[in-house]
Protein backbone atom coordinates (compact mmCIF):
# COMPACT_ATOMS: atom_id res chain seq x y z
CA UNK A 1 0.00 0.00 0.00
CA UNK A 2 2.51 2.46 0.74
CA UNK A 3 4.49 1.41 -2.15
CA UNK A 4 1.20 2.47 -4.42
CA UNK A 5 0.99 5.77 -2.53
CA UNK A 6 4.46 6.70 -3.34
CA UNK A 7 3.98 5.64 -7.02
CA UNK A 8 1.26 7.89 -7.16
CA UNK A 9 2.95 10.90 -5.34
CA UNK A 10 5.81 10.72 -8.00
CA UNK A 11 3.49 10.38 -10.86
CA UNK A 12 1.45 13.52 -9.34
CA UNK A 13 4.70 15.61 -8.99
CA UNK A 14 5.60 14.19 -13.39
CA UNK A 15 2.15 15.52 -14.16
CA UNK A 16 2.52 19.33 -12.23
CA UNK A 17 6.29 19.33 -13.54
CA UNK A 18 5.29 18.21 -17.21
CA UNK A 19 2.21 21.02 -17.16
CA UNK A 20 4.77 23.69 -15.75
CA UNK A 21 7.08 23.19 -18.54
CA UNK A 22 3.84 23.19 -21.27
CA UNK A 23 2.94 26.56 -19.82
CA UNK A 24 6.29 28.01 -19.64
CA UNK A 25 6.76 27.15 -23.41
CA UNK A 26 3.23 28.48 -24.33
CA UNK A 27 3.87 31.51 -22.40
CA UNK A 28 7.69 31.94 -24.34
CA UNK A 29 6.70 31.24 -27.62
CA UNK A 30 3.70 33.53 -27.64
CA UNK A 31 5.62 36.50 -26.17
CA UNK A 32 7.82 36.37 -28.88
CA UNK A 33 5.13 36.51 -31.42
CA UNK A 34 3.24 39.45 -29.17
CA UNK A 35 6.85 41.45 -28.71
CA UNK A 36 6.07 43.84 -31.70
CA UNK A 37 2.80 44.70 -30.89
CA UNK A 38 2.84 44.78 -26.84
CA UNK A 39 5.27 47.68 -24.42
CA UNK A 40 7.73 45.48 -22.71
CA UNK A 41 10.17 46.63 -20.60
CA UNK A 42 13.79 46.74 -21.35
CA UNK A 43 16.94 46.27 -18.91
CA UNK A 44 19.65 48.74 -18.64
CA UNK A 45 22.15 48.89 -21.25
CA UNK A 46 25.39 48.01 -20.79
CA UNK A 47 27.46 51.00 -21.01
CA UNK A 48 31.47 50.69 -20.46
CA UNK A 49 31.77 53.17 -17.45
CA UNK A 50 35.82 53.77 -15.90
CA UNK A 51 34.40 52.75 -12.73
CA UNK A 52 32.87 49.54 -13.41
CA UNK A 53 34.80 46.83 -12.07
CA UNK A 54 37.45 45.58 -9.36
CA UNK A 55 39.69 47.85 -10.78
CA UNK A 56 37.67 50.97 -11.57
CA UNK A 57 38.41 54.62 -11.33
CA UNK A 58 36.44 57.56 -11.61
CA UNK A 59 37.28 59.93 -14.87
CA UNK A 60 37.26 63.37 -13.05
CA UNK A 61 36.78 65.25 -16.68
CA UNK A 62 33.49 63.18 -16.86
CA UNK A 63 32.35 63.60 -13.13
CA UNK A 64 33.15 67.45 -13.86
CA UNK A 65 30.81 67.08 -17.23
CA UNK A 66 28.05 65.05 -15.34
CA UNK A 67 28.22 68.15 -12.45
CA UNK A 68 27.27 69.99 -15.04
CA UNK A 69 24.48 68.81 -16.73
CA UNK A 70 22.88 68.44 -13.05
CA UNK A 71 23.62 72.02 -12.43
CA UNK A 72 22.03 73.11 -15.71
CA UNK A 73 19.55 70.49 -16.45
CA UNK A 74 18.14 68.39 -13.27
CA UNK A 75 18.99 70.98 -9.84
CA UNK A 76 15.37 72.69 -10.86
CA UNK A 77 14.05 69.37 -10.23
CA UNK A 78 15.71 67.16 -8.24
CA UNK A 79 17.54 67.72 -4.40
CA UNK A 80 21.47 65.95 -3.56
CA UNK A 81 20.43 66.61 0.07
CA UNK A 82 23.30 64.92 1.40
CA UNK A 83 26.20 66.24 -0.73
CA UNK A 84 27.84 69.70 0.03
CA UNK A 85 29.51 71.81 -1.80
CA UNK A 86 33.14 71.70 -0.56
CA UNK A 87 32.50 67.50 -1.46
CA UNK A 88 32.98 69.51 -5.10
CA UNK A 89 36.60 69.46 -4.38
CA UNK A 90 36.89 65.56 -4.90
CA UNK A 91 35.92 66.20 -8.83
CA UNK A 92 39.48 68.54 -8.88
CA UNK A 93 37.35 72.35 -8.26
CA UNK A 94 39.85 74.22 -6.65
CA UNK A 95 38.90 76.04 -2.96
CA UNK A 96 38.23 79.26 -4.89
CA UNK A 97 35.85 77.55 -7.90
CA UNK A 98 33.97 76.20 -4.55
CA UNK A 99 33.34 78.88 -3.29
CA UNK A 100 32.30 80.53 -6.13
CA UNK A 101 30.01 77.67 -7.47
CA UNK A 102 28.00 77.66 -3.79
CA UNK A 103 27.77 82.03 -4.25
CA UNK A 104 26.53 81.55 -7.11
CA UNK A 105 24.32 78.59 -7.12
CA UNK A 106 20.72 80.07 -8.58
CA UNK A 107 18.81 78.38 -5.21
CA UNK A 108 19.69 79.86 -2.06
CA UNK A 109 19.71 77.99 1.83
CA UNK A 110 17.12 78.25 3.97
CA UNK A 111 17.90 80.48 6.91
CA UNK A 112 16.60 82.93 9.94
CA UNK A 113 16.99 86.45 9.85
CA UNK A 114 18.84 87.53 12.73
CA UNK A 115 17.06 90.83 13.31
CA UNK A 116 13.46 89.60 13.16
CA UNK A 117 13.44 85.90 13.32
CA UNK A 118 11.62 85.25 10.36
CA UNK A 119 12.13 82.72 7.64
CA UNK A 120 14.76 84.07 5.32
CA UNK A 121 17.08 82.47 2.31
CA UNK A 122 20.78 83.37 2.17
CA UNK A 123 23.89 82.34 -0.48
CA UNK A 124 25.32 79.24 -0.17
CA UNK A 125 28.79 78.69 1.49
CA UNK A 126 31.37 75.42 0.76
CA UNK A 127 29.99 73.82 4.13
CA UNK A 128 26.54 73.67 3.06
CA UNK A 129 24.40 70.77 1.57
CA UNK A 130 22.80 71.78 -2.06
CA UNK A 131 19.80 73.38 -1.13
CA UNK A 132 16.24 71.25 -1.95
CA UNK A 133 14.66 73.47 -5.18
CA UNK A 134 11.18 72.94 -3.18
CA UNK A 135 10.15 74.13 0.72
CA UNK A 136 8.74 70.62 1.00
CA UNK A 137 7.13 67.92 -0.66
CA UNK A 138 3.92 69.47 -0.80
CA UNK A 139 5.32 72.22 -2.94
CA UNK A 140 7.50 69.98 -5.00
CA UNK A 141 4.27 67.93 -5.67
CA UNK A 142 2.10 70.79 -6.69
CA UNK A 143 4.65 72.32 -9.06
CA UNK A 144 4.60 68.56 -10.44
CA UNK A 145 1.44 67.12 -11.20
CA UNK A 146 1.26 65.56 -7.99
CA UNK A 147 4.51 63.89 -8.49
CA UNK A 148 7.92 64.12 -6.32
CA UNK A 149 10.90 64.37 -7.50
CA UNK A 150 13.14 62.25 -5.48
CA UNK A 151 16.70 63.28 -3.73
CA UNK A 152 19.48 61.91 -6.46
CA UNK A 153 22.27 61.77 -3.63
CA UNK A 154 21.98 58.03 -3.68
CA UNK A 155 19.93 57.39 -6.53
CA UNK A 156 22.58 54.95 -8.83
CA UNK A 157 23.11 52.70 -5.92
CA UNK A 158 18.84 52.33 -5.00
CA UNK A 159 18.05 51.66 -8.37
CA UNK A 160 18.97 48.10 -9.90
CA UNK A 161 21.37 48.39 -12.82
CA UNK A 162 22.77 51.62 -10.92
CA UNK A 163 24.27 54.39 -13.04
CA UNK A 164 23.46 52.13 -16.16
CA UNK A 165 19.87 52.32 -15.57
CA UNK A 166 19.53 56.38 -15.13
CA UNK A 167 21.50 56.88 -18.37
CA UNK A 168 19.51 54.25 -20.26
CA UNK A 169 16.48 56.29 -18.49
CA UNK A 170 17.28 59.51 -19.61
CA UNK A 171 17.58 58.50 -22.99
CA UNK A 172 14.85 55.92 -23.13
CA UNK A 173 11.93 58.46 -24.02
CA UNK A 174 10.04 57.26 -27.09
CA UNK A 175 6.68 56.53 -28.75
CA UNK A 176 4.16 53.89 -26.79
CA UNK A 177 3.96 51.17 -28.82
CA UNK A 178 0.92 50.08 -30.43
CA UNK A 179 -1.40 48.59 -27.81
CA UNK A 180 -0.62 50.66 -24.88
CA UNK A 181 -1.92 53.71 -23.58
CA UNK A 182 -0.37 56.25 -21.56
CA UNK A 183 -2.09 57.91 -19.00
CA UNK A 184 -2.10 61.87 -18.87
CA UNK A 185 0.43 63.28 -17.61
CA UNK A 186 3.03 60.74 -17.86
CA UNK A 187 5.63 59.84 -20.79
CA UNK A 188 6.23 56.14 -21.96
CA UNK A 189 10.21 55.44 -21.41
CA UNK A 190 11.03 51.80 -21.98
CA UNK A 191 13.42 51.51 -19.37
CA UNK A 192 11.13 52.55 -16.46
CA UNK A 193 9.77 49.74 -14.57
CA UNK A 194 6.02 49.90 -15.29
CA UNK A 195 6.96 52.22 -18.47
CA UNK A 196 4.98 55.74 -17.73
CA UNK A 197 6.99 57.75 -15.35
CA UNK A 198 5.81 61.30 -14.52
CA UNK A 199 9.22 63.19 -15.15
CA UNK A 200 9.53 64.64 -18.94
CA UNK A 201 12.19 63.86 -21.05
CA UNK A 202 15.05 66.14 -19.44
CA UNK A 203 17.24 65.50 -22.27
CA UNK A 204 15.57 67.07 -25.64
CA UNK A 205 18.65 67.36 -27.56
CA UNK A 206 22.33 67.48 -28.32
CA UNK A 207 23.93 70.34 -27.77
CA UNK A 208 21.72 70.90 -24.80
CA UNK A 209 24.65 71.77 -22.25
CA UNK A 210 27.77 72.97 -23.59
CA UNK A 211 31.16 71.27 -22.13
CA UNK A 212 33.70 73.59 -20.75
CA UNK A 213 36.31 70.87 -22.37
CA UNK A 214 34.65 70.64 -25.66
CA UNK A 215 33.18 67.77 -26.05
CA UNK A 216 30.41 67.20 -27.88
CA UNK A 217 27.21 66.93 -25.65
CA UNK A 218 25.16 64.23 -27.41
CA UNK A 219 22.33 63.18 -25.36
CA UNK A 220 23.96 59.78 -24.66
CA UNK A 221 27.30 61.74 -23.91
CA UNK A 222 25.00 63.62 -21.52
CA UNK A 223 23.37 61.02 -20.13
CA UNK A 224 25.85 59.11 -19.34
CA UNK A 225 28.56 62.10 -17.98
CA UNK A 226 25.28 62.98 -15.29
CA UNK A 227 24.92 59.27 -14.49
CA UNK A 228 28.50 59.55 -13.59
CA UNK A 229 28.65 62.04 -11.82
CA UNK A 230 25.78 60.41 -9.31
CA UNK A 231 27.60 57.37 -9.39
CA UNK A 232 29.95 59.62 -7.76
CA UNK A 233 27.39 61.46 -5.04
CA UNK A 234 26.38 57.98 -4.18
CA UNK A 235 29.66 56.37 -3.58
CA UNK A 236 32.72 58.41 -3.39
CA UNK A 237 35.08 56.22 -1.43
CA UNK A 238 34.39 53.81 -4.45
CA UNK A 239 38.08 53.95 -5.68
CA UNK A 240 39.72 53.69 -2.21
CA UNK A 241 37.25 50.84 -1.71
CA UNK A 242 38.75 49.13 -4.75
CA UNK A 243 42.42 49.92 -3.85
CA UNK A 244 41.87 48.45 0.02
CA UNK A 245 40.27 45.02 -1.81
CA UNK A 246 42.74 44.97 -3.95
CA UNK A 247 45.01 44.73 -1.11
CA UNK A 248 43.23 42.68 1.07
CA UNK A 249 43.05 40.23 -1.55
CA UNK A 250 47.57 40.24 -2.01
CA UNK A 251 47.77 39.87 1.65
CA UNK A 252 45.30 36.94 2.32
CA UNK A 253 46.70 35.08 -0.66
CA UNK A 254 50.73 35.75 0.50
CA UNK A 255 49.06 34.55 4.16
CA UNK A 256 47.79 31.00 1.93
CA UNK A 257 51.11 30.71 0.76
CA UNK A 258 52.93 31.47 3.92
CA UNK A 259 50.28 29.22 6.02
CA UNK A 260 50.70 25.86 3.34
CA UNK A 261 54.85 26.17 3.46
CA UNK A 262 54.83 26.58 7.27
CA UNK A 263 52.13 23.45 7.39
CA UNK A 264 54.94 21.70 5.28
CA UNK A 265 57.58 22.55 7.47
CA UNK A 266 55.98 21.56 10.70
CA UNK A 267 54.28 17.93 9.26
CA UNK A 268 56.92 17.10 7.23
CA UNK A 269 58.88 15.13 9.97
CA UNK A 270 56.04 13.65 11.83
CA UNK A 271 54.60 12.20 8.16
CA UNK A 272 57.95 10.94 7.81
CA UNK A 273 58.63 9.22 11.29
CA UNK A 274 54.40 7.99 10.38
CA UNK A 275 55.37 6.48 7.21
CA UNK A 276 58.54 4.41 8.96
CA UNK A 277 56.54 3.36 11.55
CA UNK A 278 54.02 1.56 9.44
CA UNK A 279 56.62 0.13 7.27
CA UNK A 280 58.70 -1.34 10.65
CA UNK A 281 55.02 -3.11 11.38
Amino acid sequence: MARLIAILVGLGFVFVAGVSFITGLFTYFTAEEGAGSHAAYEHPRSIGFTFNGPFGEYDERQLQRGFQVYKEVCAGCHSLNLVSFRNLADLGYSEAEVRAIADQWPIQVPSVNPDTGEAATRKAIPADHFPSPYANETAARAANNNANPPDLSLMAKARSGGAAYIASLLTGYRDAPHGHEVPEGLHYNAYFPNLDIAMPPPLTADGQVTYADGTQATREQMAEDVASFLMWTAEPNLEKRHQMGLAVTIFLLIATILAYFAYRNVWADRKVKKTRASATV
